[in-house]
């Protein structure tokens, strides 16, 4: 009666002719291309439209576009996450939603607040506000296609029929917000994985390599995210330096426009009559200080751009990587689980044949076999 059941895969067991991870080649392949060729900020919501090319002969025609927004992103990339064939992979991360709220604030702010300031010091901030609302749309846009564009490189991902319909059907895929009750499901999930992974944290794998891997990426993530903190810190620094030359600027400007006589009853007798060199001087160390704003504007953008923004972007693929180690750790810990079930069942002789093949099912096999 037991004959035959002693044959259950063993998921654990190392195959020596194939490698523990597989490695996925990223580069550009001309036979899928896309891009986001144009992008419209509304109050509430942008609309990137997606241009397609392609030689491939899954889809209808070779080149095409359609418009998107953001909530269908994230409605794709849902679909990978939850589909368990992906479950060896590292799934590209989500681009975070489009944020303009700050920047509006400010603008709100700047408009009601344009009586307290000088023509000059609201046309500066006017337009260092433009400036990084500007930035911030370029960044949105950059993230969305590059979230597209590691799809498309992938050679599983870039199959996917979802992925096509989000590519290639005109219409409006008709996704909405989640409510309130989908929210707080999210919400338990998530919390629920957190929970789970720190039961996990004790589970030993099997794998001494993808062990050292998980320590490793652990480390790495949280050493990510608080560079990323500081980061953050010294951009948002360096840009409040900026706005207080604008006040400096603006404020030694108007100093040196004032009248002679009223510039004279600023200074110190010994130098009064003399106002005229005064006002030189005023203008020098005006421009200086507006020199300076500009210098310390480009730094605060570059930094955000070049530092920040990459800093954030391992920070998202590291949590990705991390997904992926949580799905294997918690098939690990399902098999182990399943197969001292089967012992029980064993010993028992009672639902043996109804425990074995729970052991063949696929979902402890996918994500047991990593793809990065």
């Amino acid at each position: 009666m037991m004959d035959g059941l002693d044959d259950s895969p063993d998921l654990l067991a190392e195959d020596d002719n194939k490698p523990r991870t597989e490695s996925v080649d990223l580069t550009k392949d001309d036979t899928l291309s896309i891009d986001i060729s144009d992008a419209l900020s509304e109050r509430d919501r942008v609309k990137f439209t997606v241009h397609t090319k392609t030689t491939l002969p899954d889809f209808r025609e070779s080149e095409f576009s359609v418009v998107r927004q953001h909530e269908e992103f994230i409605w794709l990339h849902d679909r990978f996450v939850e589909n368990e064939e992906y479950g060896g992979y590292i799934i590209p991360p989500a681009p975070p939603r489009p944020d303009f709220d700050a920047s509006r604030e400010k603008l709100q702010k700047l408009g009601e607040g344009e009586g307290t300031m000088t023509k000059e010091e609201f046309t500066k901030m006017k337009q260092e506000l433009e400036a990084e609302y500007l930035a911030t749309f370029k960044k949105t846009v950059a993230m969305h296609e590059v979230f597209l564009q590691r799809l498309a490189a992938h050679p599983a991902f870039r199959k996917d029929t979802n992925f096509r319909v989000f590519l290639e059907y005109d219409q409006d895929l008709s996704v909405r917000l989640k409510n309130k009750k989908e929210k707080l499901g999210w919400f338990i999930k998530s919390m629920s994985q957190s929970v789970d992974e720190v039961l996990l944290a004790n589970q030993k794998d099997a794998d001494e390599f993808f062990e050292q891997e998980k320590g490793f990426l652990v480390e790495y993530h949280n050493r990510i995210a608080q560079s990323t903190k500081c980061a953050d810190r010294m951009t948002k620094m360096h840009k409040s330096v900026a706005d207080s030359y604008i006040k400096l600027s603006t404020g030694l400007g108007s100093l040196a426009t004032c009248e002679n006589t009223e510039l004279d009853n600023y200074l110190p007798s010994s130098v009064r009559g003399a106002s005229k060199e005064t006002t030189k001087v005023f203008n020098k160390v005006s421009e200086c200080f507006e020199k300076s704003r500009k210098l310390e504007a480009r730094v605060s953008s570059d930094e955000d751009l070049k530092l920040s923004d990459t800093l954030r972007y391992y920070l998202r693929d590291t949590s990705a990587a991390k997904d992926l180690l949580y799905r294997r750790t918690r098939a690990l810990a399902d098999y182990e689980n399943a197969n001292k079930d089967l012992d029980k069942a064993r010993a028992k002789n009672r639902n043996v044949q109804q425990v074995s093949e729970q052991l063949k099912y696929d979902r402890y096999i996918t994500p047991l076999h990593c793809t990065v």
